[in-house]
Order: structure tokens, then sequence, then C-alpha cells
């Protein structure tokens, strides 16, 4: 097949790294934890200098945890299938509309259809390796049995992509240990925040107690857009100043979630560049402190991640994995992208589990990654 060739040796030829000098840089120039704290010390700023909201942080509204105002997040398997159909209807519509106008008036798979599906797999953000991968399978297939209809080949596409997006199955983990501190990190204009804010809620739904730490403390108006979020859901934050050390909001976030049984902490950090040394820094700084009060590290590092910026995505999350213990990923703004296929071709380089979606604007719409109802929304 020409084009599937062109790749290939296109691939092999101009395989794109980091260079091992740049990692070096960023490995040496991240302080190590303790470096950054010394035993004993509590990080900068003094507690007294928070602030929570509520007030009284002894007192959690009874709003908000409140069993009789529990909802079971997961209503209906048909409604949140529903919204995923919606949410990746433009990926559906790009990809799949395409490959139904190629298979008209074909009863068999050639080389011109693969080099077609090759094609299309590629425009709709899958990427060249995971595409390559995906076309060598259904090779593999076809010449065993010859003769393949449209059904059969969406059958195979179907089973190819889900073993592709076969990482660790995620589920909201039950706070064995107090709190269940999950920390999040990405660039800006990711729509970091406004996750934070739709798990919370979501945690907050399910009956937890959950307690929210601002610690981006460098942007401009960061700790007033969380502060508005946190007082539209009905949780509790924990704050400071424009500038504080975010070590110390963190610092201050886990002891009062301690003092007053909280079973989630989520803290909100700067968005950053993976080249950004002092802030990567910064992120090492709030992990020890998180380990110097609750003797583990946090228990996800998610980054977030927008779905709509297709390949970018991906080589943005390459190379914050370079400095950074990501556990998690949360692909935000999939509903308005015709690029869903990045997620498989996540899955697939990066072998680190897709654990939220965001699958509309509202406060509500945020979902735990499903791969099977995932692909079947992609197919249907």
């Amino acid at each position: 097949m020409g084009i599937f060739n062109k790749i290939k040796k296109i691939l092999k030829k101009d395989n794109i790294e980091t260079s091992v000098d740049d990692k070096k840089k960023i490995k040496e120039s991240i302080l190590s934890p303790q470096e950054n704290i010394k035993p004993g010390e509590a990080p900068v700023e003094p507690i007294q200098e928070s602030k929570i909201i509520p007030e009284k942080s002894s007192k959690v509204s009874q709003e908000s945890t409140n069993s009789n105002n529990k909802k079971n997040v997961y209503d209906s398997g048909d409604k949140i299938e529903s919204k995923l159909n919606k949410t990746l209807s433009k990926t559906r519509e790009g990809f799949f509309n395409k490959m139904k106008f190629f298979f008209s008036g074909k009863n068999k798979v050639d080389s011109d259809f693969l080099d077609h599906l090759e094609e299309m797999l590629i425009t709709c953000d899958i990427g060249v390796s995971t595409t390559i991968k995906i076309i060598d399978l259904v090779e593999k297939y076809i010449s065993k049995h010859k003769y393949l209809d449209q059904d059969e080949v969406k059958t195979i596409l179907k089973e190819q992509i889900k073993n592709l997006l076969d990482v660790n199955e995620p589920h909201l983990s039950d706070s064995k240990t107090k709190p269940y501190v999950i920390l999040f990190v990405g660039v800006n204009g990711v729509g970091k925040t406004t996750t934070i804010a739709k798990l919370a809620n979501l945690l907050k739904n399910k009956g937890n107690k959950v307690l929210i730490g601002a610690a981006d403390t460098f942007r401009a108006a960061a700790i007033e857009q969380i502060d508005l979020w946190a007082k539209k859901i009905n949780i509790p934050i924990v704050k400071q100043k424009m500038g504080s050390d975010p070590a110390a909001v963190t610092y201050d976030t886990i002891q009062s979630a301690i003092s007053n049984d909280f079973e989630y902490v989520i803290i909100d950090t700067a968005g950053r560049l993976h080249n950004k040394i002092n802030l990567m820094t910064e992120l090492e700084k709030i992990s020890s402190t998180v380990k110097k009060i609750t003797n583990s590290p946090p228990n996800e590092v998610v980054l977030a991640l927008d779905a709509s910026t297709g390949q970018n995505a991906l080589e943005q999350a390459k190379q914050f994995l370079k400095s950074t213990n990501v556990t998690h990923l949360a692909l935000t703004k999939l509903d308005g992208t015709a690029k869903g296929g990045v997620v498989i071709s996540i899955c697939d380089q990066l072998n680190i589990p897709i654990k939220y979606i965001g699958v509309g604007e509202n406060v509500e719409d945020l979902q735990l990654f499903d791969k099977s109802k995932f692909v079947e929304s992609l197919f249907d």
C-alpha cells in the first residue's frame, strides 16, 4: 500500500524524541523532597493565614453531607451512554460516515480500502503509530480470511480499539486512608479547574466529604475562579492570598482535612509547561508536602488534557511524563471536537489510564472513562 508504506518509512526515519540533554536538564533541576522541606519544618507560611470556606471548618454544612441528598452519580447507564453518544458525535461523523461512503458498492475489503481506512484513522487523530498497529492487525486478519464485509471490519476494528484501550480500568477509589489526596496538574486553558469542580461535585454526590485546596497562587484570578466554583457546588475550600507558597496551602488543606475528617482532598495547581523548571520544582515540593503529612505521595496525580487539541495533547502528556509522576489522565472538551480518536492514541502510547472525561459544560458533565462504552459510542 502506497500511503501505508510511506508512513512506515517516515515513522522509522523521523522518530522525534526530546533530546537526552533536555531530559537530563529537567531531572537535575527538580529538587529532592529533602531539599524542599526539612524534617520538622512546616512549609513557609503559617496555618492561621489560610482561609477555609465555610469559616467554621469544624462544622461541615449538613446540606453537603446529608445522606438524604446523596445521588447515584452513575445513574442509569442509559443516561450516561446517551450523553457519551452525543459527546462523540463529531468524531463519529468525521470517521465512520467516511467509512460508510468508501464501503458503498463494495462487498470486500481490498488494498484501496485499507489505504482509505489508514488515512481516515490518521485524520481522526488516532495518530500514525497507533494507526499502523491497527492496519497491521487488520491486514493479518484479511490474509487469513480474504473476504470481509463492512460489518466484519467494524467488528475487527472494535476489538482492536478495545485492546489498545486496555489500560487498568479506573474506578472512583474508596478512601481507605483519610484523606485521599488528588493532585491536578496541566497547562493553562485545558479546563483543569473546571474538571476539579466537576470531580468534587461527583464525589460529594456519592456522600463523601470533600475539601478543595487552592494551590494555584501564581495565575491572576485563579483563586477567585476556584472559589466561585466551590461556592456554586457548596464545597469548602482552603486558600491563601495570591503569591503565597502553594506547598503551604497544600499543608493547610490536608491538616484541615485530617482535623475535620474529610475523605477527599483535591488540590488545584498552577498551569505550567513541562520546561518551566521553577514551576515543575514547585510540583515536587507540593508532592513532598503531601508525603510529609500523610506518609505517602498523593493518591492520584491527574494530568488534565484538552482533547480538542488532538495529537498536541498526546505530545504535551509525553513531555509532562518526563518530569512528573502522573498516575491518571483527565480528558476535557471531548464534546466539542472531532478529534476524539486521540483517546485511542493516548492509551496506546502512554499506558496511563484515562480516568475522567469531560462530556459537556455543566458541572454534572464528568464521567469515569469506560472503554467499552466509548468504543460502542464511536460505532453507533
